[in-house]
């Protein structure tokens, strides 16, 4: 029987206050197994971003639980939350998220120092290897393409070897060719090591690439299904709209 390493159950969560405050997720219950990939997708505005920081401990529920690995995320401080996220799970965002002034194997070997992990740097050069940038290490982020600092962060998000890999848009601010080469290595790499993955994306060919899709309208699931079953609905009601 396959574990759940990720489960929400009555998930709620309002953000900002008073008469700017907006109820983005409305008793979202949801699990995920580990190994799964699961694209999360709906409209702008639906709460899926949101979602998915949850996921990654970044943005705490109102109420409702959240569970990843077997551990209750509701109950921790926040520096236990920052410490199980830096040894359990990694994060690739739409824009990178590079220190400007580091090459590629700083921002790689970084994070791993501050988390006191030996070999820091001999670990992220095996990881800038691994997504194609071995001859890119002493590279500054201003001097890589939109998708070598992509493999970049993917490379940081891969180095502490987490067990539950989140991607928000991580081809949105790539071109068509250079999205696709990303996809595949993130697929690459799940399948690999046998992570889980969990992205957020608009795309829906990158969406149905994922084992299976989870729809979200107005702060609630709405759908789930297996990728291409999805997509193929989404499509059609594309089609006839």
């Amino acid at each position: 029987m396959a574990k759940t390493i990720i489960e929400l159950k009555n998930a709620e969560l309002t953000l900002g206050e008073a008469a700017a405050s907006v109820h983005v997720l409305k008793g979202v219950s949801l699990a995920i197994e580990a190994g799964e990939s699961v694209g999360i997708v709906g409209p702008s505005g639906s709460g899926k971003s949101t979602l998915l920081m949850v996921m990654a401990g970044l943005e705490r529920l109102d109420s409702g639980e959240i569970t990843i690995d077997g551990t209750p995320l509701g109950g921790l401080s926040e520096d236990a939350i920052a410490d199980f996220r830096g040894r359990n799970i990694g994060i690739v965002f739409q824009s990178f998220h590079l220190i400007p002034n580091m090459t590629a194997l700083e921002n790689v070997a970084v994070p791993l120092e501050l988390a006191n992990v030996r070999n820091a740097f001999e670990i992220a050069r095996r990881e800038l290897v691994a997504v194609g940038l071995g001859e890119r290490l002493t590279h500054y982020p201003g001097q890589l393409s939109g998708g070598e600092q992509q493999r970049v962060a993917i490379a940081r998000a891969l180095a502490p070897s987490p067990k539950l890999l989140i991607a928000d848009e991580p081809t949105g601010n790539l071109d068509a060719e250079t999205g696709r080469q990303i996809a595949d290595l993130l697929f690459a790499e799940q399948r690999e090591r046998g992570m889980t993955l969990v992205l957020v994306t608009h795309d829906a060919a990158l969406a149905g690439r994922c084992s299976r899709q989870v729809r979200v309208r107005s702060g609630e699931i709405v759908a789930e299904a297996e990728a291409e079953l999805l997509t193929t609905s989404v499509r059609q009601g594309a089609a006839s709209a």
